[in-house]
């Protein structure tokens, strides 16, 4: 790694740092001292995260999901490892994080819905190809709750194919 990361105590600017405090149960992570070298962008990111992660209609299980998935794409595990825990907190199971290291045969595997597949599929063009074929986002809206759902799946994905190039360019390691 060629950038440091901010001290473990950080305390300045206190309310941002109370804030990612407060919505990582009053840790930071290494991400979030690697992000605290440019405030203003902790500040915007801490935002945005949190609302992705907390004030979403999308189910967890698919949001982890989608997580997951990209984090593999990308080749984050640094997202793996954080977001693992939480999608079976979600109701994953053990058996799909393993079937998920292989996010291109998900399709063929026992261990998803077709909703859940969908959504894997979704998140492998995304970040792949950038281009989503219509057919998947046509299935997408038909099987999920609405617009806003399909929204905000989209954006989650987006969201966290942004958290893992920043990991990887940076270079960010587990705590």
């Amino acid at each position: 790694m060629t950038i440091p990361y901010q001290p473990v105590a950080l305390a300045e600017p206190a309310d941002l740092v109370a804030a990612i405090r407060q919505r990582r149960g009053g840790e930071l992570l290494n991400l979030d001292r690697m992000l605290l070298h440019s405030p203003p962008f902790a500040r915007g990111w801490n935002a945005f995260l949190g609302a992705v992660r907390s004030e979403l209609n999308l189910v967890p299980k698919l949001r982890e999901l989608a997580i997951c998935a990209v984090a593999v794409v990308n080749r984050a595990d640094y997202e793996f490892n954080q977001h693992a825990p939480l999608f079976v907190r979600a109701g994953g199971t053990d058996a799909q994080l393993q079937a998920l290291r292989t996010p291109t045969e998900v399709a063929a595997s026992n261990h998803f819905d077709a909703l859940e597949k969908a959504v894997v599929a979704l998140t492998v063009a995304m970040s792949r190809d950038i281009v989503v074929p219509k057919p998947l986002i046509t299935e997408l809206h038909e099987r999920l709750p609405g617009d806003r759902e399909l929204v905000e799946l989209i954006g989650t994905i987006a969201a966290y194919n942004m958290v893992s190039r920043f990991l990887v360019a940076t270079g960010v390691t587990p705590e």
